[in-house]
C-alpha cells in the first residue's frame, strides 16, 4: 500500500536488507541481556545510515529527518529497532548541526556518522517532568569554563554513549524562567554519577539517573550562545517526536507481519485462523491505523526538514503512531492466542517498547494539551 519514489524504496530495500541479516532473534538476545547492539549499529553505519540526515561535510548523507525516519522505520520493522537512532542521531545530531560551531561540528559529527560515538541526551528531571523552565540542574561560570552541578532521569542509553548532551540552567530571565544551556560532557567524565534505574523494557539501552557532582567543562563544550539553549532544544524535540512515531510505526509493521503469517498458516477446523472475521477484522483495523500514522509521520517529516513550523504535525504523528502500535502489537498478540506469549514467537517483548512509546518522548497527554491549545484555540490547561 506504501508508495515511494525510487530513491527512496532504494534506502527502504537497503535498510531491509541489513535488518534482517541479523532480526528479531538477534535483537532480542542482546536487549534480554541489555547488551548494545554493536554490530548492527556498525552495519548501519558502514552503510551511512546512522548519519543520513548529517551534512555531507561531515560524512553524512545530506539528506533530511525523512529519510533517517525511513531508518528507525525500517529496522524496527525487522525486528530490531534502534533506539539510539532517535537519541543520538535525531535529537543530538541535529542540534550540533544546526547550532555547533565549525570546530565542534567537524570534532563531533564525523565519529557519529561513522558510527564511531554515540551520544545521549539528557533534559528530564525528577522535579522537572515536561516543565523545561522548572529544571535544577545548573551550570556557573569557572574562569574560563563551567562547572556542572545536579540530576538527570530517565536518561536513555548512557551505558552505550561516548557523551551525553545536557541541558542546564545558566541563568534566570525577567519571568523567573530557567535561561537554558547545552553542553556535551564525556560519559566518562569526573564528577559523573550513572545509576541505572531498574525497568520492564526488553531493550538493549538502559535507563539511568545522572549526578553531576561538580563536573567541570571548557567553553568548547558549550554549544551556541548560553541562555539560548531553550530554542535549541525545540530544534532538536521535533525531530525526537517524529522519529518515536518511525519508531512505532516500524514496530507495529513488525507486529501485523508477524500475525498475519501465523494467521495463515496456523488451521483450526481445516482452515487458517486468518480467514475467520473475528481475527481478521481486528488486525485489519490495525493496519488502517498504521497507514494512517505513517502518512502523518511523512507528513511531519516533510514540514521539518522544509524549514516549516513542524510542530502540530510531530505532536499528531507521535501521538497517531504510539496508539497504532500498542493495538497493532495487542491485537498481534491475540491472534496468536497462547503463543503469543511464548519467546520464540518474539512478539510479546515488543509490547513493552510499544507502551513506552505513549509516555516517551512526551506523553500523550501533554500532546492532547498542545493540540487543545494550538489546534482547537481552547485554554492553556497548565
Amino acid at each position: 500500500m506504501w508508495r515511494t519514489d525510487p530513491d527512496e524504496q532504494m534506502l527502504r530495500d537497503t535498510i531491509n536488507r541489513i535488518g534482517r541479516d541479523f532480526g528479531p532473534d538477534y535483537f532480542l538476545a542482546k536487549a534480554r541481556a541489555h547488551e548494545h547492539t554493536h554490530e548492527l549499529w556498525q552495519a548501519a553505519a558502514e552503510a551511512g545510515l546512522v548519519g543520513v540526515n548529517l551534512p555531507e561535510e561531515h560524512g553524512g548523507g545530506g539528506m533530511g529527518i525523512a529519510e533517517l525516519a525511513v531508518v528507525a522505520e525500517e529496522f524496527a520493522a525487522t525486528g530490531s529497532p534502534l533506539m539510539m537512532i532517535v537519541v543520538s542521531s535525531a535529537i543530538c545530531g541535529s542540534v550540533i548541526a544546526r547550532f555547533g560551531n565549525p570546530e565542534q561540528r567537524k570534532e563531533w559529527l564525523p565519529s557519529m556518522t561513522a558510527g564511531d560515538s554515540i551520544f545521549a541526551f539528557a533534559i528530564t528531571e525528577p522535579d522537572a517532568g515536561s516543565n523545561s523552565h522548572a529544571l535544577t540542574t545548573r551550570a556557573t561560570r569557572d574562569g574560563d569554563g563551567w562547572v556542572l552541578r545536579g540530576q538527570k532521569y530517565y536518561i536513555t542509553g548512557v551505558d552505550v554513549a561516548d557523551h551525553i548532551l545536557v541541558v542546564a540552567r545558566t541563568g534566570t530571565d525577567q519571568k523567573g524562567h530557567g535561561e537554558l544551556s547545552l553542553f556535551v560532557v564525556d560519559a566518562d567524565a569526573p564528577g559523573l554519577r550513572k545509576d541505572p534505574i531498574p525497568v520492564a523494557l526488553t531493550l538493549p539501552e538502559r535507563q539511568y539517573t545522572l549526578y553531576f557532582d561538580d563536573v567541570h567543562l571548557s567553553e568548547d563544550r558549550l554549544i551556541g550562545r548560553a541562555g539560548e539553549g531553550l530554542r535549541q532544544v525545540f530544534a532538536g524535540l521535533n525531530p525526537e517526536r517524529i522519529l518515536g512515531a518511525a519508531l512505532a510505526n516500524g514496530v507495529a509493521r513488525y507486529a501485523l507481519d508477524r500475525a498475519a503469517t501465523y494467521a495463515n498458516q496456523r488451521q483450526v477446523w481445516g482452515v487458517p485462523i486468518g480467514s475467520h472475521q473475528g481475527l481478521a477484522h481486528p488486525l485489519a483495523e490495525a493496519f488502517v491505523q498504521v497507514e494512517l500514522a505513517r502518512q502523518m509521520t511523512s507528513v511531519a517529516a516533510r514540514e521539518y526538514d522544509q524549514g516549516r513550523n513542524a510542530g502540530m504535525a510531530s505532536n499528531v504523528a507521535k501521538l497517531a503512531a504510539a496508539d497504532a502500535a500498542m493495538m497493532a502489537v495487542d491485537r498481534s498478540m491475540q491472534a496468536h492466542g497462547g503463543n503469543g506469549f511464548a519467546e520464540e514467537y518474539g512478539i510479546a517483548e515488543f509490547w513493552s517498547l510499544a507502551r513506552f512509546l505513549k509516555t516517551a518522548p512526551v506523553s500523550r497527554e501533554m500532546v492532547l494539551n498542545f493540540v487543545a491549545e494550538r489546534g482547537l484555540g481552547l485554554p492553556k490547561s497548565y
